[in-house]
């Protein structure tokens, strides 16, 4: 018997505690997977384009935004729209909950958040949620005129630089026309952040370096050839967090 997929979550909390937390439980439940975590309206519309995304968690109060625009903005603008996702609000707020409702918002967490509550939430969610589509989702690029589809589990790296997007592959580097937050909400724990402008795929990293104070890692099929792949920098504040993923279910070299 297939094991049906877990959800596919997107939080919009403006407030980093209580958006990890959130992530931790909605992970710790083992029904769901967060595949993008964002602080604003415009970061969750933009993981929200095109991409397959379950369940949007909404925080209702958000910092920054003038006072003007909440998360039932967001909701409003979509709910009614085809193929637009199920929405629960995550709110220190209640009474808002009769026009979350009337917007068609399946669930209505209040903080303090608890696992349990969580959970509940998730499992109703994975009664409403719709019959998946058919078929693998590929990635679109652009090769000058033409349109390149390439296979997820052929992708290296996706690097932004001089305000575009290009993914690398074995097949060479491309133009895809996403940011890379809507590509991170998209693949979920299959690309992690390296470096603000790079997301690379560790099933592809063949080598971690340092020199001189700076990370590295080289991505790709071989080993150091730039024909086989690419080397890519790692920032400081990510470097250490990098090494203890690479070094998971890995064995032999010393952790201290």
């Amino acid at each position: 018997m297939s094991q049906e997929p877990l959800l596919r979550a997107l939080v919009l909390e403006d407030e980093w505690p209580a958006r990890n937390y959130l992530v931790e439980l909605i992970e710790t439940s083992q029904l769901a997977q967060v595949v993008g975590a964002v602080e604003s309206i415009d970061e969750a519309r933009e993981a929200l384009s095109g991409l397959p995304v379950d369940v949007v968690f909404v925080d209702i109060q958000l910092e920054g935004t003038g006072g003007t625009r909440t998360g039932l903005d967001l909701i409003r603008s979509m709910a009614a729209s085809p193929g637009a996702p199920m929405f629960v609000l995550a709110t220190a707020f209640s009474q808002h909950a009769l026009e979350a409702f009337n917007l068609g918002v399946v669930d209505y967490l209040l903080k303090p958040f608890s696992e349990e509550r969580v959970t509940q939430c998730l499992r109703r969610l994975i009664e409403r949620r719709p019959a998946p589509r058919p078929g693998a989702m590929r990635v679109v690029a652009r090769r000058k005129k033409s349109l390149v589809f390439l296979d997820p589990d052929e992708l290296w790296a996706f690097e932004a630089a001089d305000r575009l997007t290009y993914v690398h592959s074995r097949h060479g580097r491309f133009d895809i026309d996403l940011s890379l937050t809507a590509i991170e909400a998209s693949f979920g724990r299959t690309l992690t952040r390296v470096h603000r402008n790079w997301l690379v795929n560790l099933a592809y990293v063949k080598e971690l370096g340092r020199e001189d104070g700076e990370t590295t890692v080289f991505v790709g099929t071989g080993m150091g050839d730039t024909n086989q792949g690419i080397l890519v920098p790692v920032s400081r504040d990510r470097a250490q967090s990098l090494r203890e993923s690479l070094l998971t279910n890995a064995t032999g070299v010393r952790r201290g």
